[in-house]
């Protein structure tokens, strides 16, 4: 992999987080310029309701908000995902692992806007971070979690690999309330195994300028 230096006054969220490069997409930490974009492609209930912790409405202050915190959550990385024929301004979702207290095991997620749903992005970017957290962390098992009524969610996480571990309740935010969700573990063993990910590459980390 190859590595590119983050400017002088970075934030700490910033400077701590890589940019990985895909076929497709360039991955890198949210920035204070693009609360904007955040807020607009955020604001839909379709993705609020398919996740845990986005509100509906989504405002400008909740994707600052979200931003900001982004430096005080120890353990964790979010990665802002844009395409890249599309410039690095066309921002099309986000996708991230951290720690849900007081739960012990790491748990991966992402949203996609809705305009650019369908078009294999979400399976890109999750390959990509998984990736990332398994050969640059000391992390030996991710978990993930569809509800039950989105099948599309279910097979992202299929297609990078992931099992099916059981049921269970999550609570959504945009809702007030706890829905049924399938499970799913993904150990460091088994991404090794498979790693190959048919004609996928790892994930270019770009390298840091002096």
């Amino acid at each position: 992999m190859t590595i590119v230096e983050q400017p002088l006054g970075v934030q700490l969220a910033e400077s701590c987080i890589p940019v990985l490069e895909t076929e497709r997409l360039v991955l890198r930490a949210p920035r204070i310029e693009d609360i904007p974009a955040v807020a607009a492609l955020a604001n839909n209930h379709k993705i609020a309701e398919m996740t845990a912790n986005l509100p509906y409405p989504y405002r400008l202050s909740d994707a600052r908000a979200f931003v900001e915190t982004l430096a005080q959550t120890p353990d964790a990385a979010t990665f802002a995902l844009f395409l890249k024929n599309e410039g690095e301004q066309a921002l099309v979702g986000m996708c991230g692992f951290g720690r849900r207290p007081p739960e012990p095991v790491h748990e991966i997620g992402y949203w996609i806007g809705e305009p650019f749903w369908g078009r294999g992005i979400a399976t890109e970017a999750m390959r990509a971070v998984i990736d990332y957290v398994f050969s640059e962390t000391d992390i030996d098992l991710l978990a993930g979690a569809a509800r039950v009524v989105n099948p599309g969610s279910r097979r992202v996480l299929e297609k990078c690999a992931f099992q099916w571990s059981g049921v269970g309740l999550c609570r959504v935010r945009a809702l007030s309330a706890s829905v049924p969700v399938d499970r799913f573990q993904l150990e460091r063993r088994t991404w090794a195994s498979l790693r190959a990910w048919g004609s996928t590459a790892m994930p270019m980390q770009r390298a840091r300028a002096h």
